[in-house]
Formats: structure tokens, C-alpha cells, sequence
């Protein structure tokens, strides 16, 4: 599901708000989800899962094309780990 369907079926959802209003309300959402993992913090959606940041320290890689020596610096990556209710709901529709 994109940004623009989430949209689109929230405003199916409810008829009452206008739609430029949902667009504001997800994207600050999205928002300040972002904001928090740039500061560092973990942002938890009880029931849904929770956001992270996980750091990958810097290390020695190769060049696939010519084999050479190659340093890859420090990384700081998103991670997202999914809630029990979450996976136990996802898994309820697998055959």
C-alpha cells in the first residue's frame, strides 16, 4: 500500500474529514515518526510494532569488479520490529 491508497481508503473510512486534512494528518504522522529515529529516539505503536535505529559499524569491504580493499563507513539504518498482535493478525490469514 502506497502513502496515496492509505490516503484514499482513510477517506473512504471517514466521509466526514476532508481529504487535504487526512493528506495533513498522515503526513505529519510519517513526520514525526522520522523526525524521532533522526534524533535517535524509538518510537513504539502498541499493538502495531516498534521504529528503531540500528548502527552498523564501519568496516572493510571489497569491490566486486576488481577484487580492491574498500573502507565502508559507519551506518545508521531504520529498523522495524513488528508487534504480537501484529504478527499473530498476519498470520491468521495464511492458509
Amino acid at each position: 500500500m502506497t502513502k496515496s491508497e492509505l490516503i484514499l481508503r482513510l477517506a473512504e473510512q471517514n466521509p466526514h474529514l476532508y481529504q487535504r486534512d487526512i493528506e495533513r494528518i498522515v503526513s505529519t504522522i510519517f513526520d514525526e515518526i522520522s523526525g524521532a529515529l533522526a534524533r535517535g529516539d524509538r518510537v513504539e505503536l502498541r499493538g502495531f510494532g516498534a521504529f528503531s535505529v540500528k548502527e552498523r559499524a564501519a568496516r572493510q569491504g571489497r569491490n566486486p569488479r576488481t577484487g580492491e580493499s574498500v573502507s565502508v563507513p559507519e551506518k545508521h539504518i531504520p529498523f522495524f520490529k513488528s508487534g504480537k498482535q501484529l504478527r499473530e493478525r498476519v498470520n491468521r490469514r495464511q492458509p
